[in-house]
């Protein structure tokens, strides 16, 4: 699916669903954060089909608002996150995905997209 704002999932259990609180753009953001360290890795968005995808295939799909549609990470990088587990905090707005890194999190190479402009 390509278009300029994320589609529903028919594959989302509905009881999931109806616990996201998303943006006006349909949106949750989801923390990528490695399994075992604790690292935070980066931060991107989901819709219920990126998230559906992202509980079924075991790899991280995000919906890219640049480029109006889902990308798995890893698919043109090879930096891939294989998704140990995903929980939904107590406000039902925001996903912590935990996550085996290979390579590379941010898009600028860097492992995590938090190590560059630490700000205290």
């Amino acid at each position: 699916m390509s278009s300029s704002t994320p589609g529903p999932s028919a594959g989302l259990d509905p009881a999931l669903a109806s616990r996201l609180k998303r943006t006006a753009d349909g949106l949750v953001p989801a923390i990528a954060q490695q399994y075992d360290t604790g690292e935070v890795l980066m931060m991107g968005w989901m819709d219920d089909e990126a998230l559906h995808r992202t509980l079924t295939t075991g790899r991280c799909t995000y919906w890219s608002r640049s480029r109006g549609e889902y990308w798995v990470k890893g698919d043109t990088s090879g930096h891939v996150q294989h998704v140990k587990s995903v929980a939904l905090d107590c406000d039902g707005d925001t996903l912590l995905v935990k996550v085996d890194q290979v390579g590379a999190a941010c898009h600028t190479g860097a492992r995590t997209c938090f190590d560059e402009d630490v700000l205290l």
